[in-house]
């Protein structure tokens, strides 16, 4: 009885705290792009690839992980209470159990199979990425990431923690987020697809943002991708997760998400071209390599036909001529 008292109540206290982490519970109102204070489980995603990750941790993962517990805790204390010297006084003589084995063999491999299959689905996405609407290069350097815009003509866009933000109390004097506030945010559209491409200059960063679900490695000669689709405007945050010298945790990320006309005007102000700036060159471009090629074939055929009349004409020249010189 004391038994089963122990164990309902281990599995009544793993239960609670697998709801309240499932649930996302919190003892403070939930910032959207950033941490939490006294909060509990992720942080609310912003993203399709996050709201992914979210549900197979918490659908998935976070049961099997806390039946998994429940059943290891309860075996120890029956094992504690059942076979201690006082409760057991004569040792067991049997050395194993077949069937035992096999089923601890089996059984872990089957729930790892089962876990597998939701996470290549995952994956999948992750890799599988939508035409992008607009491409992003992302450069980590000792400390601080530049922003590029390869296709948009915009280069060199050095975003730097902010000097208030290094320390708790000039962080909360200035009202900017400790640790995370920049000096220049990366500018994106809102409900657009985004493809960062990630790379390194110096030593091997990482460009991670856990509202995106983001996470992808900065290797110097090497170019990584990700992608995300924010869903509301505002400024998300994140950091450099890969231990990268001195000022490793002065390195924060901070994505701000626009309306795609505001994203437009950010653009052309950084000195680039929007899309549709760069769609209008490229028609007037073939509207005028169209119009040269049908001048220049109109030209050719002119000078055919004034190449194919001249003989006739100095054939009548000659015919006229003839009779004059009899």
């Amino acid at each position: 009885m004391r038994i089963r008292r122990l164990m309902a109540g281990t599995a009544a206290v793993m239960t609670a705290l697998a709801g309240a982490l499932g649930a996302g519970a919190v003892w403070a109102q939930e910032k959207l792009g950033q941490p939490t204070d006294k909060s509990l489980g992720l942080q609310p995603g912003a993203a399709p690839l996050k709201h992914d990750a979210i549900w197979f941790h918490d659908v998935i993962l976070l049961p099997i992980i806390t039946v998994i517990v429940v059943f290891v805790l309860a075996l120890l204390i029956w094992i504690v209470l059942r076979y201690n010297k006082r409760a057991n006084p004569k040792p067991a003589s049997f050395s194993h159990n077949t069937a035992i084995e096999i089923l601890w063999t089996v059984i872990p491999v089957l729930i790892l199979v089962f876990i597998a299959f939701f996470s290549f689905s995952l994956l999948r996405k992750y890799n599988d990425m939508p035409t992008p609407d607009v491409v992003v290069k992302a450069t980590g350097y000792q400390w601080y990431w530049a922003y590029d815009y390869p296709e948009l003509g915009v280069e060199g866009v050095e975003s730097r923690l902010l000097p208030e933000a290094r320390e708790l109390k000039t962080a909360h004097a200035a009202k900017v987020p400790f640790l995370l506030g920049v000096d220049n945010e990366l500018i994106v559209p809102v409900n657009k697809v985004v493809q960062v491409q990630v790379t390194g200059y110096d030593v091997i960063h990482s460009f991670a943002l856990p509202a995106f679900g983001l996470k992808t490695d900065a290797i110097p000669g090497r170019l990584n991708s990700t992608w995300f689709k924010a869903e509301k405007p505002g400024i998300y945050y994140g950091q450099c997760s890969e231990l990268c010298g001195v000022d490793h945790a002065y390195m924060p990320i901070a994505i701000r998400v626009v309306s795609e006309k505001e994203f437009d005007a950010y653009i052309i102000k950084a000195g680039g071209k929007t899309k549709a700036m760069i769609a209008a060159e490229e028609a007037a471009a073939a509207a005028a390599a169209q119009q040269a090629a049908a001048n220049a074939a109109a030209s050719a055929d002119a000078s055919a036909t004034a190449s194919a009349a001249a003989p006739a004409e100095a054939d009548a020249a000659a015919s006229a001529a003839a009779p004059a010189v009899q």
